[in-house]
């Protein structure tokens, strides 16, 4: 993704809707969208590793991040994004190999998501898990294409 300087970068992954430079680049693939469901996939590099060769903790909470606020967004129109708030994971076992990542909406509010989700390494054993808090950003009623938060 090497680009001249001032040029915008070329994404091409169409992340449910959304352009996510940060998952393009870390190779992340959209499965499936449903209400209150989202799953995506990271296939295994070495760039995404830590010194052990497992996948990198920051990595997996960047994954985790984006699947979560994508299942919200599953049960919403076009065009709102959501702002992370608050996320707490718990590292289970080493990630390593190709991994999916499985969230769920469990409440969601006019402003206010809450999901959880796990990370399945290619045995289907969870390795990482999640929940998180996010704020529902929909666009300005004044249709200058701007999200607003109220």
């Amino acid at each position: 993704m090497e680009t001249k300087q001032g040029a915008a970068p070329q994404f091409s992954v169409d992340y449910f809707g959304a352009r996510i430079p940060l998952m393009e680049y870390l190779g992340l693939v959209p499965e499936h969208i449903e209400a209150n469901l989202a799953r995506t996939r990271l296939p295994w590099r070495v760039e995404l590793t830590n010194s052990r060769g497992d996948v990198h903790g920051g990595t997996l909470m960047a994954v985790l991040d984006f699947t979560l606020s994508a299942a919200a967004r599953g049960s919403l129109e076009a065009g709102i994004s959501m702002a992370t708030i608050d996320m707490t994971t718990s590292f289970m076992a080493p990630a390593t190999g190709d991994l999916v990542i499985e969230a769920h909406c469990i409440k969601l509010g006019k402003s206010i998501a809450f999901c959880e989700g796990d990370i399945f390494n290619g045995k289907g054993e969870r390795v990482c898990k999640a929940s998180a808090t996010f704020k529902v950003i929909r666009p300005r009623a004044d249709g200058s294409g701007k999200a607003g938060t109220d």
